[in-house]
């Protein structure tokens, strides 16, 4: 018989570290592989500007974190705030020893293929620069993604409770609402954290390009909204998820039938 029903003695971190891996077996891997690429991308390409005016500013990062935010929204649609902001932490996880890596390696003796093309050292320094990562540009970029996967795990959740069909006008309304929120918190996390602090930004740049940043990656998600929805669909119709939904509720269970014997 499949040990799927938690035993009454193990412990709550135990029956979380079990459901993780369910959850993580459940998901499929493409929409995992999408979710930390887009997240690793999004921090790298932050490095170079896109747009840069004096109350709009735009890195090419926004190419990329529309992504994650619509991995999130499929994610949380079918399997729940909870399991969003797990995968994101897993996805932070990754980043993170992706940024020390990257750290090390930039740090390590030898010469960039651009410097042979160039024979800059300066083009060499430039790119151990970038790859190498600031302390500080880590720690926002981590702060800010956090924070911002938790306000949309849970704004998702709660405006999809509002609505009273499971169509893709449902779909759309927890989808753009709380990512325009969510992305909105992302930028303006970073902003204070990183532009405000260490490069001067005022308070009117810092809130204005959060704004901007945050349309131009809603506009992105719209367009695609539509392909996220039908993959959600296609995860309903074929029952994926089976085993984590299947061992949530019985651990619901037992924790009822194990207060009622208190």
């Amino acid at each position: 018989m499949s040990q799927i029903y938690p035993e009454k003695k193990s412990s709550w971190l135990a029956r979380e570290f079990k459901e993780y891996k369910i959850l993580l077996r459940s998901i499929p891997s493409l929409t995992i592989a999408f979710f930390i690429l887009s997240v690793i991308c999004a921090n790298l390409m932050a490095n170079k500007e896109l747009v840069s005016f004096k109350y709009c500013a735009l890195d090419c990062g926004f190419v990329f974190s529309w992504i994650m935010f619509l991995c999130m929204d499929v994610i949380c649609k079918r399997w729940g705030a909870k399991a969003s902001i797990k995968v994101s932490l897993l996805a932070l996880a990754v980043n993170l020893l992706v940024c020390g890596s990257f750290a090390l390696l930039a740090k390590a003796p030898g010469m960039w293929g651009a410097f042979y093309d160039t024979e800059s050292i300066e083009v060499n320094n430039a790119l151990n620069s970038t790859f190498g990562g600031a302390w500080y540009v880590v720690l926002g970029s981590a702060l800010a993604f956090i924070i911002s996967s938790i306000i949309n795990a849970v704004l998702n959740t709660a405006f999809g409770k509002m609505t009273k069909n499971n169509g893709f006008g449902a779909f759309a309304f927890r989808s753009y609402l709380s990512t325009i929120i969510a992305q909105f918190a992302d930028n303006f996390i970073f902003a204070l954290v990183v532009s405000k602090f260490f490069f001067g930004w005022t308070w009117t740049q810092v809130l204005i390009c959060s704004a901007i940043g945050a349309v131009c990656e809603l506009l992105c998600e719209v367009l695609f909204s539509g392909f996220g929805y039908k993959v959600v669909c296609n995860w309903e119709k074929e029952n994926v998820g089976k085993e984590y939904f299947d061992f949530v509720q019985k651990n619901i269970e037992h924790n009822q039938k194990f207060a009622q014997n208190q």
